[in-house]
């Protein structure tokens, strides 16, 4: 089972996978062990400062690990890595997927960058999948303190998304539509309209992603959902729900081993997973 056969059942189908960051063994187990008992594949990422302190080949050996484990497919993304080089790493290191985000760059750099990170996944027969990155997302993955503006010009451009489709040859495109990283002090307002325009310009084998998930009201995933996206990135959200319970534990007890006073947190984050993974209707492709 590819990634793409499965970004493909979940747009005719109408529902959407998920993508989940980690930087611990732990929380990579908690995302697949919620993952498996939900019954959808796993699709775990690493950003640049996630993969530097966990390390790329070990980031690797844990899809692998967890692979044999647990029976389902498992795929590894590079998410948000913002230069050729920090991509071209994450493939020399056996990451499945790439995401190559060189949305604050200019049209020109953004699309010759991104096409020279495809053309090195498909070298020697390799399967692995490309996500290229267009429009601007503001903000980073925790509690914004205070209000960020989306400008009009950070909003992914449907024409513009049609030709960076066509001329990189991307399997899947992260798009702008009023997300922001973290969770805003105020409510997200999701270009529904704009979504569906997206989806109509590039072909229909390439997945639309939704980055910034975390904050964002459930009708409004929804609607996204159904007008096109197909796979949603959740970040802060886990972030805050291992933080908050982990820091819960430790006032709580005297425990020293790490293992076992991070069970609660390791918990929060894989109900979260679950939950988050039940709402986008996930599912592995059966029949």
């Amino acid at each position: 089972m590819m990634l793409g056969e499965i970004f493909n059942q979940a747009l005719a189908e109408g529902w959407s996978t998920g993508h989940f960051n980690f930087s611990e063994s732990d929380q990579a187990r908690a995302i697949c062990e919620a993952a498996k008992e939900v019954g959808a594949v796993a699709f775990i990422g690493t950003s640049e400062g996630e993969a530097r302190h966990l390390g790329y080949g070990v980031a690797v050996a844990l899809r692998d690990a967890f692979r044999a484990e647990l029976g389902i497919p498992i795929f590894l993304n590079s998410d948000h890595h913002k230069s050729v080089d920090s991509a071209k790493r994450a493939l020399e290191a056996g990451y499945d997927s790439i995401h190559i985000d060189l949305s604050a760059k200019s049209f020109e750099e953004n699309l010759a960058g991104t096409k020279e990170i495809v053309v090195l996944a498909r070298a020697n027969d390799r399967e692995i999948n490309v996500e290229g990155e267009l429009g601007y997302l503001r903000g980073d993955s925790k509690i914004q303190k205070e209000k960020i503006e989306v400008k009009p010009e950070d909003y992914t451009d449907p024409e513009k998304a049609a030709e960076f489709v066509k001329k990189t040859g991307v399997n899947r495109l992260a798009i702008a539509v009023g997300n922001i990283h973290g969770i805003s002090l105020d409510e997200p307002n999701l270009d529904i309209e704009r979504i569906k325009k997206i989806r109509a310009a590039v072909p229909i084998g390439v997945a639309l992603v939704l980055h910034a998930g975390s904050g964002i009201p459930d009708n409004q995933i929804k609607a996204a959902i159904a007008a096109g996206i197909a796979n949603i990135h959740i970040n802060t959200d886990i972030r805050l729900a291992y933080a908050k319970a982990l820091r819960d534990a430790l006032k709580e007890t005297d425990e020293t081993t790490p293992y076992k006073f991070d069970v609660p947190a390791r918990e929060a984050l894989k109900t979260m997973v679950k939950e988050k993974l039940k709402f986008f209707g996930a599912r592995i492709k059966t029949g």
